[in-house]
């Protein structure tokens, strides 16, 4: 295929900055989960941007942070693994946050031979001259690195971000199929959606004790069948995740099945089972059984 592009262009960045929200938008479809809460995102999410000359592949990864624990670990490592396939890496930071966080990692990041441009994210909280100073500051740290102020929720910058990655992109045929917008299977969706209704739905250390998983996924015509398990570490976290009466659950389930229905463009029948899984983030077993990468 004569004159087509397409790379890996990888997201990476702390916690909280923004990350999924500049996701979705770059991709135009609502691929990874974005609250106002951090860690989030779990996974490696991949989402594909094809056009007539390009196939951008888009990689959300895990804030990066110092791990506590095993789940830790495995997301630390998916963020540094998109330091290593990259044809572009995006380094989301906002107006908030200290440059000088993750030293370590920045490290990395400025020994890389690929593109990296720095994305000061959330500028619409700031002003100019609070702007100005922090991309010098950036530009000091990362000197190789083109600088972008933008606003992803303002939806502000971004167009001349996409436009500049497409510039870059090396000469190659596509990686996945042009009608393929992500890598992961329909159950992950389902898994990350119910999440998402439990971080914003949940306070205090609920939604980071939660998993999710899918025991059933039945597509007829008409409907999607699901039956879902959310794992909690403790007898008095499920307590708090069912409610009074089973009126907390009962709501995160309205609220999955109205998103899961827009995501799907079919009816949903969702069921819920609420287990105990103690200790489930330190557990190398049962990690992998999530999906979790431990090497």
């Amino acid at each position: 295929m004569s004159n087509h592009k397409a790379g890996f262009v990888n997201i990476v960045g702390n916690p909280n900055v923004g990350k999924s929200t500049l996701m979705n938008l770059l991709v135009g479809e609502r691929i990874s989960i974005a609250t106002f809460k951090s860690q989030t995102t779990r996974h490696r999410i991949m989402g594909i941007v094809n056009t007539e000359e390009a196939q951008i592949v888009f990689s959300d990864t895990p804030g990066v942070l110092k791990p506590n624990y095993k789940l830790q670990e495995s997301m630390l490592a998916f963020s540094e693994s998109a330091l290593q396939d990259a044809d572009v890496l995006l380094y989301v930071t906002d107006v908030i946050e200290d440059p000088t966080k993750n030293a370590d990692f920045l490290e990395k990041v400025g020994r890389l031979g690929v593109p990296i441009f720095v994305l000061i994210n959330k500028i619409d909280l700031s002003n100019q001259e609070a702007v100005g100073g922090l991309i010098l500051q950036w530009k000091k740290l990362l000197p190789q690195a083109e600088i972008f102020p933008i606003s992803a929720q303002a939806r502000f910058g971004v167009d001349g971000v996409l436009q500049r990655i497409k510039e870059l992109l090396p000469d190659s045929p596509p990686y996945f199929d042009k009608d393929q917008l992500t890598d992961k299977p329909a159950k992950f969706f389902v898994t990350e959606i119910i999440r998402e209704k439990i971080l914003l739905y949940y306070d205090k250390e609920i939604p980071y004790a939660v998993e999710v998983s899918v025991e059933e996924f039945k597509e007829e015509e008409k409907i999607i069948r699901i039956r879902a398990v959310i794992y909690v570490e403790r007898e008095s976290q499920k307590g708090i995740i069912i409610g009074h009466k089973g009126v907390a659950l009962k709501r995160v389930g309205i609220e999955a099945r109205k998103t899961l229905e827009r995501f799907f463009q079919k009816n949903i029948y969702l069921q819920f089972v609420v287990k105990v899984d103690k200790d489930w983030r330190n557990n190398d077993k049962e990690l992998r059984s999530f999906g979790y990468d431990l090497t």
